[in-house]
């Protein structure tokens, strides 16, 4: 089983992480094979898009082995590899359509060579097994620049309806030229436009830009509810003109 990983990213405010819960749901209801969804963003906040409690994260576990290391206090019948294997394991959620893995962060100080190691090698671990992994990532795209995440596949780019926010999108997309990730395909959402229309001056900053527009969100005041009354947003219903106008956007991927 092949794995395509796909990477979100976006400046903050944008909706970038509920389109990303909706793009989860849809896969999930593809039923084309098990879903990993993984949250890299240091604001994590997928788990509540989607409906999930989250106990601990990658970044706490780090953080507990690091210090476990330092204090002597691995368990004397565990190698440094075991104790790592059963610490990461309480870290995965499973849910009936998905599993979740929380990146978080680092607090500490101090060397974490060894841990940032298998770190990785879990996730390399878990990805393989999954036909999609969906990564929810901050900006500055921290962890998959680190290599710490598997090699994307498709990088989406979210923006709002604004030139700012295409200029911003632009910067990421240079970043990602930058940092010579070669993802096989990159491609720009343009999210909360109103009617689900592009203005004249965001179309030329898109083409300024170069930007491949796979596709337009309209603005929802469903999600905006949802989010009022603390359902999960990525649980709208599928005649919503937001999943109606993803699931086109999705079925362009051929995923």
């Amino acid at each position: 089983m092949a794995t395509h990983t796909i990477a979100v990213a976006g400046k903050g405010g944008v909706g970038k992480t509920t389109t990303c819960g909706m793009m989860i749901d849809y896969l999930c209801k593809l039923k084309n094979g098990p879903v990993l969804v993984v949250d890299a963003d240091a604001n994590s906040n997928l788990n509540e898009v989607l409906g999930v409690e989250i106990e601990t994260t990658l970044g706490d576990i780090r953080e507990d082995m690091a210090q476990a290391e330092l204090k002597g206090t691995v368990p004397k019948n565990m190698t440094k590899a075991d104790y790592a294997e059963m610490m990461f394991s309480e870290a995965l959620v499973e849910e009936d359509e998905f599993d979740m893995l929380v990146m978080g962060r680092t607090q500490g100080k101090g060397c974490y060579c060894y841990v940032n190691g298998v770190l990785k090698s879990q996730v390399d671990k878990y990805a393989k097994n999954y036909r999609y992994v969906v990564i929810d990532n901050e900006a500055g795209l921290e962890h998959v620049s680190r290599g710490t995440l598997p090699h994307v596949d498709t990088m989406l780019l979210i923006s709002d309806c604004s030139r700012r926010g295409i200029q911003a999108v632009a910067r990421i997309a240079e970043m990602i030229r930058d940092l010579d990730l070669k993802p096989q395909n990159l491609y720009l959402i343009v999210n909360r436009a109103p009617d689900g229309e592009l203005n004249a001056g965001v179309m030329e900053e898109i083409k300024k830009h170069d930007l491949p527009l796979l596709g337009v969100l309209p603005q929802d005041e469903l999600v905006y509810q949802y989010d009022c009354d603390g359902k999960p947003s990525s649980q709208v219903p599928d005649s919503a003109p937001v999943k109606v106008a993803l699931r086109q956007i999705m079925q362009k991927l051929t995923l």
